[in-house]
């Protein structure tokens, strides 16, 4: 599972998350990616399992680019505590994610098989996405 291995601070505040993604909004290594059309916080597992789907359908060819990380720390009491006494413990780790955001590109294998393994990654996030190819593609046929 996705986590940093160290953190300045073990909890953090929940912050807001208003507008569209100023950067991380354009594809940079691979030819296909997936763009996010909402606002989320996305866990280590969830980015882990549209991973996993994203590879199996690839049969591992091709190479593919995680743009996102989980750095943010969720914290949770314990069931059935009282109010009061502080916030819980670290929980889990989140990425921030605002609209425009590319989360996953691939590169190094056909449009069709693209198209299908980002569209099964996708269905395993929280958010609406969509399908980018880069500007400058041209498919190559044998």
């Amino acid at each position: 599972m996705l986590q940093p291995k160290k953190t300045k601070y073990r909890k953090q505040q929940k912050g807001k998350m208003k507008g569209n993604a100023q950067r991380g909004h354009t594809l940079a290594f691979g030819s296909f990616g997936i763009k996010t059309l909402d606002e989320a916080w996305m866990t280590g597992r969830q980015i882990e399992s549209a991973r996993q789907a994203i590879t199996r359908y690839m049969k591992r060819e091709g190479q593919l680019w995680i743009r996102i990380f989980p750095d943010k720390p969720v914290t949770k009491k314990p069931a059935e505590v009282r109010m009061g006494k502080g916030k819980g413990a670290p929980e889990y780790f989140v990425a921030r994610v605002n609209p425009g955001r590319i989360l996953f590109e691939i590169e190094g294998v056909s449009l069709a098989i693209a198209k299908e393994a980002l569209r099964l990654g996708a269905q395993k996030l929280p958010v609406m996405t969509k399908i980018v190819i880069r500007n400058d593609f041209e498919e190559v046929t044998v």
